[in-house]
């Protein structure tokens, strides 16, 4: 049965989020849980007269409390680069390791304060409390691991229709599986999608049904981007190749408004692949249709 891709386009979403999407919240006070203790400790430098003199002296009693630096500027690595204003030398500041009792190492951190501008976020009070200065650090990193929930999302949604289709994960539904996987569970060769086994693909899911190897991928784009193109020309391109392999099927659900912006690109990959999805055709019941 032909179908309309423009009116196929129209059901796309513009979002999956669910509740959880925006902020993982249990992640962000696990985090600052784990510095909370060296955070009030530091909370003591709020409003100093004298704060290298005191920032110096918290390092020599409490050295740990340098292991909370690097978030307070948004930093998740425990070392960090700078170059110095003169030019030509690079510093590095380790805030995994405590510094050995010397004045130069003091020196150098109080500098690394000075200059990045922490001291001055301190003694002028433009923070009242680091706790929920650095939850509210922890937040803005987070929202960062939207993408990757975002692409989570799509993959559990897929998952959940799998499982009310009546597959069984690890029976006869598997989660991101190699081209090699595939090959040695049911003895297929998939070398014309492997670039002759130089190229090993994985899929999201591959599900098994009596005559035919279902390989799945997943996406959803909220957003558009020269991703979207680069994808529709690859699964074009995979659609093609799988199409000469007997027992396997390519099969990829996909849905997003971002592609919207990529229209084009995705079309010819529609007009040329049997088996491409949104989210609308899972509610439809295709998994049981096509899966049997």
């Amino acid at each position: 049965m032909s179908r309309d891709f423009n009116a196929w386009l129209s059901g796309f979403r513009d979002s999956i989020a669910d509740y959880g999407y925006y902020i993982d919240f249990e992640k962000v006070h696990r985090n600052v849980d784990n510095i909370k203790v060296e955070l009030n400790i530091l909370n003591s430098l709020i409003g100093s007269k004298n704060i290298e003199a005191d920032f110096e002296n918290l390092m020599r009693k409490y050295p740990e409390v340098l292991k909370c630096i690097p978030l307070l500027l948004a930093v998740r690595a425990n070392e960090i680069y700078c170059q110095d204003e003169n030019g030509g030398h690079l510093f590095q500041f380790d805030f995994g390791k405590y510094p050995p009792n010397s004045h130069a190492h003091y020196e150098r951190y109080k500098y690394f304060m000075r200059e990045t501008g922490l001291f001055d976020l301190l003694e002028n009070h433009i923070v009242n409390n680091l706790v929920d200065y650095a939850t509210g650090v922890e937040t803005g990193l987070d929202s960062n691991g939207r993408k990757n929930r975002g692409g989570h999302l799509m993959e559990d949604l897929v998952e959940s229709f799998i499982q009310k289709a009546g597959f069984v994960k690890g029976v006869n539904y598997f989660k991101e599986m190699y081209i090699h996987q595939i090959t040695d569970k049911w003895n297929i060769d998939l070398s014309a999608i492997s670039n002759q086994g130089k190229m090993e693909k994985r899929f999201d899911f591959v599900i098994k049904t009596p005559n035919m190897i279902y390989g799945i991928e997943t996406n959803f784009y909220g957003g558009g981007g020269s991703k979207l193109n680069e994808t529709a020309r690859s699964y074009k391109t995979l659609a093609l190749e799988t199409d000469t392999i007997d027992g396997f099927t390519f099969v990829w659900f996909t849905d997003g408004k971002g592609w919207t912006s990529a229209r084009h690109n995705l079309e010819e990959t529609f007009d040329v692949m049997e088996h491409v999805y949104n989210i609308i055709d899972m509610e439809d019941g295709i998994i049981d249709a096509i899966m049997k």
